[in-house]
């Protein structure tokens, strides 16, 4: 069987969001051709070569409709001939777009493919692709869960009452991605990945001085008098400061097959091991990482201990915790270089920002396996293992 291997990461730094950011004013699109002709200039690859890009993108409506990938890869300067595609699969979006990539090489449908993803939040804001008054879900949704469903920053509340996560805990993981992204940068850890833009050289969410006292002081993010009776064992933890941003990125990893990367004298990356997609409880919606997880060490027929690194999205602290209890990971293997609390989380550019950050993570660190997992809106996650080469 072929093995499908990574033999190049990069992405932007990650801008934060409106009013301030340094990315506001640039076209998703424009953001997502940087990252593909760091790409193809860094890897030496003959553009030509490629047989498809696939693209995450969360929000597909405005300016990141009609084909975001395809227009990136045409805007970037790359061959006309060149194929190109978009996929949703929420958060999990660009992590998808490489489980696609890598399992078409496999099956022998491609020889060079891009993976990537692209969200300006600032741009187009969560939710535009929903008009005011739309039902997106549809009566048959309505009919089984009569209730309702709940927004996400709902479910990590929810998660937090379940596993009972105080909101000390979920401060206290916090401060520590600040300060693993802080010192990274510091180091010239991001130097490898990171392409920057003559608007932003750094990731813009960073901040190095952060303590629990200053978060103890922000103010709950979705306290509301109709959940609270709803959910009344809730205590209202989650906030601005403990959850990811809104942010604006791009990221692209380029995949192969062993033999095509040998023929062209490239070394790879990364083997791409194992693949897994589950769905979950979708009022809870982000606990999917911890099935996931387990998923995917069966069929890599690894088991946790295993695994050198970890990079769990970060969309809040509480989803973080919660799988570490279920998965009885040790932190310090998790998000080693900070995570989407500190980093920055854009939606359809998350998935291969985290397969970017993991690959370089363990060449850096002469770690043998990672495992990435992300949990994603409607009860759905993705889990997939890296190993380094």
């Amino acid at each position: 069987m072929r093995d499908a291997v990574i033999v190049e990461a990069v992405r932007t730094p990650i801008g934060k969001g409106k009013p301030n950011g340094s990315l506001a004013g640039t076209h998703p699109v424009e953001l997502l051709s940087h990252t593909l002709r760091a790409l193809v200039e860094r890897s030496g690859v003959d553009p030509a070569l490629v047989d498809d890009v696939i693209g995450g993108c969360v929000d597909q409506v405005g300016e990141q409709a009609m084909n975001t990938t395809r227009y990136a890869w045409l805007g970037a300067g790359l061959p006309e001939h060149v194929p190109a595609t978009t996929v949703d699969r929420q958060c999990g979006s660009s992590q998808q777009a490489v489980h696609f990539a890598a399992q078409g090489v496999l099956s022998g449908a491609y020889d060079i493919v891009v993976a990537c993803g692209v969200e300006s939040m600032s741009r187009v804001p969560m939710w535009s692709n929903v008009p005011p008054g739309a039902d997106p879900f549809g009566p048959g949704v309505a009919a089984r869960y009569p209730e309702g469903l709940v927004p996400q920053g709902i479910s990590a509340e929810l998660i937090a009452a379940k596993w009972s996560i105080g909101r000390t805990a979920m401060d206290e993981y916090a401060v520590m991605s600040h300060e693993r992204a802080a010192r990274s940068w510091a180091e010239g850890l991001f130097d490898a990945e990171v392409a920057p833009l003559a608007e932003l050289r750094r990731d813009e969410c960073v901040r190095p001085g952060t303590t629990t006292g200053a978060l103890a002081g922000l103010r709950p993010a979705y306290q509301d008098p109709v959940f609270a009776e709803r959910f009344p064992q809730i205590d209202w933890s989650v906030t601005a400061g403990n959850a990811s941003p809104i942010n604006d990125g791009a990221s692209a990893v380029l995949i192969m097959a062993a033999d095509t990367a040998r023929d062209l004298g490239l070394r790879p990356l990364a083997r791409l091991h194992a693949f897994a997609v589950t769905g979950s409880d979708p009022l809870l919606m982000l606990t999917g990482v911890v099935p996931a997880t387990e998923k995917v060490l069966r069929k890599a027929g690894l088991r946790l201990d295993d695994i050198d690194l970890f990079e769990v999205n970060e969309a809040f602290a509480a989803v973080v915790l919660a799988w570490q209890q279920e998965t009885g990971a040790d932190l310090a293997r998790v998000n080693v270089h900070g995570g989407a609390i500190a980093l920055g989380h854009p939606l359809g550019a998350s998935g291969t920002r985290l397969t970017t950050t993991l690959v370089h993570a363990l060449r850096e660190r002469g770690a043998r396996y990672g495992l990435q997992t992300m949990c994603e809106a409607g009860g759905l996650a993705n889990a997939m293992i890296l190993e380094a080469l």
